[in-house]
């Protein structure tokens, strides 16, 4: 499959450390007519990341970073973005932390999804938290990274009711549902931008 690099569409490059469906979805989406950017390369921290099957599949570059070392790990991740031409991060279920320097190298130009209506539950265990907090609704947000966990500026946010005998599994496939409509959304808005 021919894939376009260019002045076109922007080139993204999607971190991921799991099964990389937030990452298959937007490789889906890239390949439309009028999306606005192409997966150009994908970064995980882990060699058996799931998520790594499609960038195979797809034919894009990909890239294992080993994080024992923090600032070479950085510094690797910051040549290949500049090899690839990278014009915007996604981060997609990257269970890593970003250090302040590498965000200030690219500010504004790093987005990720989270699976809570932000501010509310940063971090992990989200929907086990908005249950045990008896919340009427969860959700997933998309937001620019910055040095606070969970903490940039909201870009998009859906909501997702909780129903009375939801667990925390079936809450997070259907919150999944409603990441994987909002990111190309939330994408697209941030692509016009730069």
């Amino acid at each position: 499959m021919p894939r376009l690099i260019g002045a076109k569409k922007k080139n993204i490059a999607v971190f991921i450390s799991g099964n990389g469906s937030n990452l298959q979805n937007l490789i889906k989406h890239s390949l439309k007519k009028n999306s606005g950017f192409i997966v150009n390369l994908v970064i995980s921290n882990k060699i058996k990341a799931k998520g790594l099957k499609y960038a195979k599949k797809y034919k894009i570059n990909k890239k294992v970073i080993n994080y024992r070392n923090i600032k070479m790990a950085e510094k690797n991740i910051l040549k290949e973005l500049k090899e690839n031409k990278i014009n915007l991060v996604c981060l997609a279920g990257f269970m890593k932390i970003l250090s302040g320097n590498f965000i200030k190298k690219f500010k504004g130009k790093i987005i990720n999804i989270h699976p809570s209506l932000l501010p509310k539950y940063k971090g992990l265990k989200t929907h086990q938290k908005a249950i045990n907090n008896n919340e009427k609704y969860s959700g997933c947000s998309v937001h620019y990274v910055n040095s606070k966990l969970d903490s940039g500026k909201i870009i998009l946010q859906k909501k997702v009711k909780i129903l009375k005998d939801d667990t925390d599994v079936m809450l997070a496939k259907r919150v999944l549902k409603q990441e994987h409509l909002l990111y190309p959304k939330a994408l697209k808005k941030v692509l016009t931008n730069l």
